[in-house]
């Protein structure tokens, strides 16, 4: 089938009500996770033929600007805030029902790629891999996956955040900035030395809650256009003075070897980011739905929408399953040489229509998971119950608790 037969098919079966712009930008966050991950992580090769995480960014700060333009959780929050607020009001039963199934939705995956881990990782150790190798690999798997367990915390927080919304409209998110703040205050200011290293932990739910706020309130029709750009601006601004008068890291990801890391977990740098680009996004909302309208350009838009969770939970095995076989040919530049050099950056960039192909090809296997359970069956409550033992087993490996 032709890429305009393909096209056209899409186009006729898409509803007149959906919100092509609001898939835009889920397609545009998506994709910036699997760029981001493969153009600013690398491996570094040792003596024993172990692969070891390493990044750019230690050797090429400079390159910090282009995690801004990656990190777009804040805008995926935001898209995800607003649809919750449209499934909420369509649900067909109690609130609780609908949580179940929001949840059931985003747990599929997570319990599809871990347990294939779970037997991959013996299996592997038996062909040769070192343990190094397996352990570096089982962390950046399961690394995307906090994300899955943070949006499940915010997604059963929706209700509350829709009476907020209502109560206080686009000022809503705001108390969750301040609560940033008074932490990264606490943390970083001049009583850091002596606050305990859990403090930290404080910021996770209000620092992703605040952009999926904005959502929500976006979708109460409580932020406009003025609202849009008050965010865009005082965003802005909040994040260039960060940067120039408080010295938070440059980079919107951690860096290996630096003491503070803007992400894990958030600081108000990323609030600022995500602000920003929040506001940019409900700004640039009636042009990309113009832009969608397009069935060319629509067609790509459903395909990463409908394969989002497969996108997310795999992209990092897609990078592995071509740098794992070359770390046994030694030195093979953009894979398994160290990422300080420019042409590690160029091989790197080469490598990604790669990583690209080798996702298309696990998400043909990989999707399944995405899609709901049988009957509570014998045989399916089995295998449901198996593959929870071996994602636990993969958790406790990753960690390092096993």
């Amino acid at each position: 089938m032709s890429p305009h037969s393909l096209a056209s098919r899409i186009e006729a079966r898409t509803p007149a009500h959906r919100d092509r712009a609001l898939d835009g930008l889920r397609a545009l966050a998506l994709l910036a996770v699997p760029t981001g991950h493969w153009l600013l992580g690398g491996f570094r090769l040792d003596g024993g033929g172990a692969l070891h995480n390493a990044s750019p960014l230690s050797a090429f700060g400079a390159l910090a600007p282009f995690s801004w333009v990656l990190q777009m959780l804040g805008v995926f929050f935001l898209v995800g805030g607003y649809a919750s607020v449209l499934s909420y009001r369509r649900r067909k039963s109690t609130t609780g029902a609908w949580l179940r199934g929001r949840m059931a939705r985003l747990g599929r995956p997570v319990l599809g790629v871990t347990a294939v881990w779970a037997v991959l990782i013996p299996v592997l150790h038996t062909l040769g891999v070192p343990g190094d190798t397996l352990q570096t690999g089982s962390t950046l798997v399961i690394q995307p996956l906090w994300f899955v367990g943070v949006y499940a915390v915010v997604t059963a927080l929706t209700p509350y955040c829709i009476r907020l919304a209502k109560r206080l409209g686009g000022w809503a998110a705001a108390p969750l900035l301040g609560a940033v703040a008074v932490v990264d205050l606490l943390r970083y200011g001049p009583l850091g030395d002596s606050m305990p290293s859990w403090l930290s932990m404080l910021n996770i739910v209000p620092g992703w809650l605040f952009a999926y706020q904005l959502g929500v309130s976006w979708a109460e029709g409580r932020i406009g256009k003025r609202g849009a750009r008050l965010l865009l601006v005082g965003g802005g601004v909040l994040f260039a003075a960060l940067l120039l008068f408080f010295h938070y890291p440059a980079s919107m990801v951690g860096v290996p070897g630096e003491a503070r890391t803007n992400s894990h977990p958030p600081s108000l740098l990323v609030l600022a980011l995500g602000a920003a680009q929040s506001g940019a996004a409900i700004l640039l909302r009636d042009r990309i739905g113009r832009l969608l309208r397009r069935p060319l350009m629509w067609a790509p838009v459903v395909v990463v929408n409908l394969s989002a969770m497969t996108i997310l939970c795999w992209h990092q095995t897609a990078m592995l399953a071509a740098a794992v076989p070359a770390s046994f040919a030694g030195a093979v530049p953009g894979l398994t040489t160290g990422p300080d050099t420019l042409g590690w950056i160029l091989a790197r960039v080469a490598w990604m229509p790669v990583f690209a192909g080798l996702l298309v090809l696990i998400a043909r296997y990989a999707r399944r998971f995405e899609a709901p359970w049988e009957a509570g069956t014998r045989a399916a409550n089995a295998r449901r119950a198996m593959a929870g033992v071996l994602a636990a087993g993969f958790a406790a490996f990753a960690l390092g608790l096993a």
